[in-house]
């Protein structure tokens, strides 16, 4: 007897649907076919074992599994379930007339339990595209699926659970996962909880308010920032200080973004769809495949360049960081998505995110800093230059701090909180919400050049004050647009339909790091 049950595959963060066919006929012997991993050929084992534990017998005949379509290649533990599910349909010993209509993915235990599985929530959106009547997984990872609530998703804790739901016989409304009792205790806590504070609120730090005004504009606009500064200045601080001011992401935001935490094996239950913009802070040591994302075969995941999409990524002492690492980082950070291409896959993932890079001036560290540097001019220059002349260009804001003087801090006064600014921020990105509404982008940083003709027409005034700049300053064409995009940024925040002069202006003295300039610093 011929069975299909279906399953699910993660290509990147979507999902394309796999049928596991199986058939029992005369002969002797299990056979997997289909391009699977060794994960999946080991599930033979756990699968019959996890039957037998529940007093289902394998039959003695010939069971062929194929995994189709038999050209894509299968990996992980999650094709337990249907396979388990298609011997038990297959051989007669419970009738399942509900098995096509759902998804069932999930990881057997030899006790016949189910154990949760990564990219429940990519199974669950092509579910629902695909007209699935619903999807069973684990009650673990049914959980991060609970927003699709327009179809039937099913939390089981073992096989039986599976069987019973697709016999159609019960009412199994307990096992829908917003009935369970995992589900309405993590919902009343969240209900509860209070919005989650930053670990540091602007009005905890003293001073530098140009480098918060530079902050403030990276935020509203989505752009790039370096903060350069000796040791004490609070770069990491004001890094830090920027989740506080970002404003919350849309349910198209949120929903990619727990795609890709979901296909990395990262979300956490508890939380639903992530809500909070992700700040992320590798350590200066982490490799090519760390930041990237990387993996062997078709196990490729995402790396912090897209861990951190629709947020931040910090990078601090970014100039300690291996230069291929940095010169990797160039095509993420340019075309807002990454292409991770192996022998046997090629997969794209998305990281629009904002870069954020923290990093000394000098090797001691305290260059401008009185006679406190102990460096020589090449040693200053040469400790910059590791960041190239591509990369610099594609950072939009460069902030110079210095650290705040003792007498200062003795007698400063409360500075502006975190979320006056964030009202600022929050109005901004309105702003760019109603311009792009058109538009596949949603802040500024992400205009293409047609976007910037459309959306930032300049003045007669301005294209002077424009051409002036770049002769003086020697800026690159990458600068130019990148001015412009910061120009129309700052404007927002002043609630200006149009480019000004004064805007452009501003806009370009935050690239002091430009490739001439740098030559100053000896």
């Amino acid at each position: 007897m011929l069975t299909h049950i279906h399953g699910a595959k993660c290509i990147g963060i979507d999902a394309v649907e796999v049928t596991v066919e199986i058939d029992i006929d005369r002969g002797i012997g299990i056979h997997l076919v289909g391009l699977a991993d060794v994960a999946v050929k080991e599930s033979l084992l756990r699968t019959t074992t996890a039957l037998e534990a529940l007093g289902f017998h394998i039959p003695g005949k010939r069971i062929v599994i194929n995994l189709a379509p038999a050209d894509l290649r299968k990996n992980g533990s999650g094709y337990d379930l249907p396979i388990a599910v298609g011997i038990i349909a297959a051989s007669g010993q419970r009738e399942l007339p509900l098995a096509e209509r759902f998804i069932l993915m999930g990881e057997l235990g030899l006790d016949g339990s189910v154990r949760p599985i990564p990219g429940a929530l990519p199974f669950a959106e092509m579910a629902r595209q695909a007209g699935f009547a619903g999807i069973i997984l684990p009650e673990e990872s049914a959980l991060e699926a609970a927003e699709f609530k327009e179809m039937q998703i099913y939390g089981v804790g073992g096989l039986g659970d599976v069987v019973r739901i697709l016999e159609g016989q019960e009412d199994c409304q307990d096992l829908l996962i917003w009935n369970t009792q995992r589900y309405r205790k993590i919902h009343r806590a969240r209900m509860a909880a209070r919005p989650a504070e930053a670990g540091v609120d602007f009005s905890d730090i003293i001073g530098q308010e140009g480098a918060k005004r530079g902050i403030e504009i990276a935020s509203a606009g989505g752009h790039n920032i370096i903060l350069v500064g000796a040791p004490g200045s609070g770069k990491s601080s004001l890094a830090k200080a920027m989740a506080g001011i970002l404003p919350p992401m849309t349910m198209e935001e949120a929903l990619v973004t727990s795609k890709i935490y979901s296909v990395a094996g990262k979300s956490n239950a508890q939380d639903g769809l992530i809500r909070r913009r992700p700040f992320r802070a590798p350590h200066y040591s982490a490799s090519i495949a760390a930041i990237i994302g990387g993996g062997g075969g078709d196990n490729i995941l995402p790396g912090e360049v897209s861990l951190a999409h629709n947020g931040v990524l910090f990078l601090d002492e970014i100039g300690q960081m291996p230069k291929s690492v940095l010169e990797a980082l160039r095509g993420p950070v340019e075309d807002r998505c990454v292409s991770i291409s192996r022998l046997k896959a090629k997969v794209d993932f998305p990281s629009s995110f904002m870069l954020v890079a923290a990093s000394n001036p000098c090797p001691c560290g305290y260059y401008g800093e009185g006679d406190r540097c102990i460096c020589t001019p090449t040693q200053r220059q040469n400790y910059l230059a590791r960041l190239s002349g591509p990369m610099m260009d594609r950072i939009d804001l460069h902030l110079w701090m210095h650290p705040v003087p003792a007498e200062r801090i003795m007698r400063a006064q409360k500075a502006e909180p975190s979320e006056a600014v964030a009202a600022r921020v929050l109005k901004a990105r309105i702003a760019q919400k109603h311009r792009f509404a058109t538009d596949d982008i949603a802040v500024n940083a992400e205009m293409s050049l047609k976007q910037i003709e459309r959306y930032c027409p300049l003045s007669e005034a301005c294209r002077t004050t424009l051409e002036n700049l770049m002769v003086k300053m020697g800026f690159s064409m990458r600068a130019y647009f990148r001015i412009i995009r910061v120009a129309r940024t700052i404007a927002d925040l002043e609630g200006s339909g149009d480019i000004r002069p004064t805007h452009l202006l501003e806009a370009a003295s935050y690239r002091f790091l430009d490739r001439q300039n740098l030559m100053n610093l000896g």
